[in-house]
Order: C-alpha cells, then sequence, then structure tokens
C-alpha cells in the first residue's frame, strides 16, 4: 500500500500540476449507461447486479409464474437480464464522466478538465495482469470545441508522471481515421469494420499470419488483407510512414483528415521534447472501445514492449450525443495503477518506497505514568512525530521487541522516578543508546535531527 499510494501520490500531483480538477462518480450505474459503449466483448464483461430486497422476489415469483403457465414462450435469459436487473458496477471512468457531464452541463465551465482516481470492474476470468477489480487514473478533456493541442497536453502529462515515476515508456499513437482510409482501400464491407479494428489491434501480439486468419474467418477476403498488409509491415519511422500513407490515402477524406491530426501532434512534440518517453506510429493499434473516434494512444513500458499495456487513451467526440448532448469534444488518457505496479515492482523501481514506520513507542508503565506521559505523546504528534502507546503495560522487554520488530527507532519511558524527577528517558534502539531529557523540544529537535 506504500508503493501504491506513492504512485497514486505522483500522478495526482501531475493532475493537478496541469490543471485537472478531481471528481468522483458512484461505483453503480444504470445498465443503460454503460450498454453499447464499449463493444460486444465489452459489454458482456460487464457487472450486473441483481435487485435487491422485495424487489428480486418479486419479479422470481413473476417469472416463476410465467413459466407454469407457458414454458415455450418465456426467455429465461432475457427475462433475468432485462427485469432482475438494472444497474451495473462501472466497467470504466470514461463513461460515467461523459453522463456526469451531461447531468451538470448548466454548473461546468467549459473547457471542462477533471481526474478521477477509483476502482473499475470487469466480468473477467482473473490472471496475471487482468483483474476483476482494479484502479484506473483518468484525466480528461471535454468541451464545445477540438483542439489537438489538448492530445499533445496528455502526452506532455503522461511524461511528467512516469519521468517522475523513473519509468522509461512508449506512447503508441494511431487515429481512427487512418484505419477507416484503409478500410476503404481494402475494399471491406461496412458491416465488417469492427472485425477489421478487432484483429488489426492484436498485430504485434499475435503476428501477421495469425491476424489474416481471423480476419478470413471474420469473412474478410484474402485479397482486401493483400492490400493494406504492406502498411501495417512497415518498419520505417514516422516521416517514411507518412509518405507512404500520404500517397495511399490521397482519395479518402477520412484518412486525410487522420494524417493531418497526427502530423500535427507528432511535429509538435519533437518541438516540445520528451523525457522518459518515446512516441511512436503504430498503424495497427485500433483499441477497442466503440467510442473513439480519433486519436487513440496506448502506454507500455520500454523495457517490455510486448507485455500488457499500462494505460491508453484517445479522443471520443462522439461520447455525449448518447446521452442527448450534441457538439460536445473528449478526450482523456487512462492509467492503469495496478499494471503500473507490477511492471515497476518487476523492474525494482520502488526500491526506496518503504511503509514509514511510527518514530517512538512510548513505554507502558500503567494507567498513572501514561496519563502523565500523554501531554507529551500530544505535543510529538504536533509536532508531526509519528508516536505509538503500547496498549497495555506488559513486560518491558515484550514492549522493547515491538518496537524492534516494527523499525521503531526510538522508544521513550516514563515511570514513577521520571515523573518525580521531571524528567523523560528515550533509547536509541538502533544504536543501544539511552538519554535523559529535561526539555520536550531539546527532545523533538534530536528526533528530527536524527530521522528525518
Amino acid at each position: 500500500m506504500s508503493k501504491r499510494n506513492y504512485l497514486i501520490q505522483t500522478i495526482r500531483e501531475q493532475f493537478e500540476l496541469f490543471g485537472f480538477s478531481p471528481i468522483e462518480t458512484p461505483s453503480i450505474e444504470n445498465i443503460s449507461t454503460l450498454t453499447g459503449k464499449y463493444g460486444k466483448e465489452g459489454d458482456s464483461l460487464i457487472f450486473k447486479l441483481l435487485h435487491s430486497g422485495n424487489l428480486l422476489k418479486k419479479k422470481i415469483l413473476c417469472l416463476l409464474k410465467q413459466i407454469n403457465n407457458d414454458k415455450k414462450t418465456v426467455n429465461i435469459e432475457k427475462y433475468f437480464t432485462e427485469k432482475m436487473s438494472n444497474k451495473a458496477l462501472r466497467y470504466d471512468l470514461t463513461v460515467p464522466f461523459v453522463r456526469y457531464v451531461v447531468m451538470h452541463k448548466n454548473e461546468i465551465v467549459f473547457p471542462f478538465k477533471r481526474y478521477q482516481i477509483q476502482p473499475v470492474w470487469r466480468a473477467d476470468k482473473p490472471q496475471k495482469g487482468r483483474w476483476r477489480e482494479f484502479y484506473q487514473c483518468d484525466a480528461d478533456m471535454i468541451s464545445y470545441s477540438c483542439s489537438l493541442w489538448e492530445e499533445i497536453e496528455l502526452i506532455q502529462l503522461c511524461d511528467e508522471i512516469f519521468n517522475k515515476l523513473n519509468f522509461p515508456v512508449v506512447i503508441y499513437i494511431n487515429h481512427r481515421d487512418i484505419l477507416v482510409g484503409l478500410f476503404e482501400i481494402a475494399g471491406i464491407e461496412n458491416n465488417l469494420w469492427k472485425h477489421f479494428t478487432t484483429s488489426l489491434d492484436k498485430w504485434n501480439k499475435i503476428g501477421r499470419d495469425s491476424v489474416k486468419k481471423e480476419m478470413l474467418d471474420k469473412g474478410i477476403s484474402s485479397e482486401s488483407f493483400d492490400k493494406v498488409a504492406f502498411f501495417f509491415d512497415m518498419e520505417e519511422n514516422f516521416y517514411k510512414k507518412e509518405k507512404h500513407l500520404t500517397l495511399a490515402l490521397q482519395n479518402s477524406e477520412k484518412g486525410k483528415k487522420g494524417m493531418r491530426d497526427l502530423s500535427f501532434i507528432y511535429n509538435k512534440i519533437n518541438n516540445i521534447s520528451l523525457q522518459k518517453t518515446k512516441l511512436e506510429w503504430n498503424l495497427s493499434l485500433a483499441r477497442g472501445m466503440n467510442y473513439y473516434t480519433g486519436t487513440i494512444l496506448e502506454i507500455v513500458p520500454i523495457n517490455n514492449k510486448n507485455s500488457v499495456s499500462i494505460g491508453g487513451g484517445g479522443r471520443y467526440d462522439q461520447l455525449a450525443n448518447l446521452f442527448g448532448m450534441n457538439n460536445v469534444y473528449g478526450v482523456g488518457i487512462s492509467l492503469g495503477l495496478d499494471r503500473i505496479y507490477l511492471e515497476m515492482d518487476k523492474e525494482n523501481l520502488f526500491q526506496t518506497i518503504e511503509s514509514k514506520p511510527s518514530k517512538v513507542l512510548f513505554i507502558h508503565f500503567g494507567n498513572e505514568e501514561i496519563l502523565h506521559a500523554y501531554k507529551i505523546i500530544k505535543f510529538f504528534r504536533k509536532k508531526g512525530i509519528s508516536t505509538q502507546l503500547y496498549p497495555n503495560a506488559d513486560k518491558i522487554g515484550k514492549q522493547f521487541r515491538y518496537a524492534n520488530d516494527n523499525n521503531i527507532p526510538f522508544a521513550i519511558s516514563i515511570g514513577k522516578n521520571e515523573i518525580n524527577e521531571n524528567k523523560i528517558r528515550m533509547k536509541d534502539l538502533n544504536k543501544g543508546v539511552e538519554k535523559e531529557y529535561d526539555n520536550m523540544n531539546d527532545l523533538v529537535n534530536q528526533l528530527k535531527k536524527n530521522y528525518k
């Protein structure tokens, strides 16, 4: 938890330095808010919640009655999903954020910049790097106009975060409109768009041949695949890729727009420069969320590009339309706290981050002695010194062992003799040296001097 809190603190500080304000949304959303935003696979991983209390009982009784009346016409699965549940645990933070914006549109000042650090839930099979509950750290901008400087700001934000964490990463970038242009060149039927992007997104994970097989199985012809495969095989730098794609997409309005956007971002980032981050154009990057409309981003560790992504994001200029609010433009980035933790822990990047033990343990001699010592305990805490009181008058040796076992460097003893003489006896447990003090301020100064 000390390491996780360090990550959260670092990310939060950078979010706020870039002008993002915090909000939180409920863990539970209406199912209607979430469904239809993530694609078929995403929708299947939404955690649905049964009605609670008497309402659930009534629904079950109603179902049983219908089954008894006409067993053939009752679709039990449909009844359960439609009648017995209208709530779900949030799948991500973006859709609840947009729902929040639409609900509070008359109170919000646009452009609206918010960050959110909260858990989300997926009804997935738990395995390494995949959880049913995990934390996302999101920063989003939503406004009535579109500016590519927002994407540049998000890339700079990620660079600052990973620079502070001393964790080099690659940010892969692509544009959905470029994929639309290639889709048009390939001559693939419109109803196969989702199959095309879903398979394409696996190019770097399962390889060219496996992607081709998957596309053929989904109804995309070998001829269509071959028309665009060359572009996904390219390993040239950005400017050579740009030259090839500009020529190939000259008859695609969407494709040309995507190229203009990507060139603008790439050139401006080059002028500003990055620290711990490398920006790379990954033409096969598609991302699974249905709501992306423009730039898309994915973040991976620079030393392990084949690992699962530790963050991602992109532009979603039509998501608010689904809630009845038009002409609103959004873009955001989401960092996976748990995956960042795993990758940094594997690289031993938490060596200097440890839980901070209390500095002082007050030895318990009895109720009368502790009552006398409590004014000192309160004084220490007001001065910012973490102080523990041993709760029981156990054997002194046991209390000192407790301090050693919990890495507490100082123990203070105030027995009857110290009370009578108005003294404070402190032992440095690391050095084995004991010393008496007359003044609480001298003792505080000594503590702060030796153990910062």
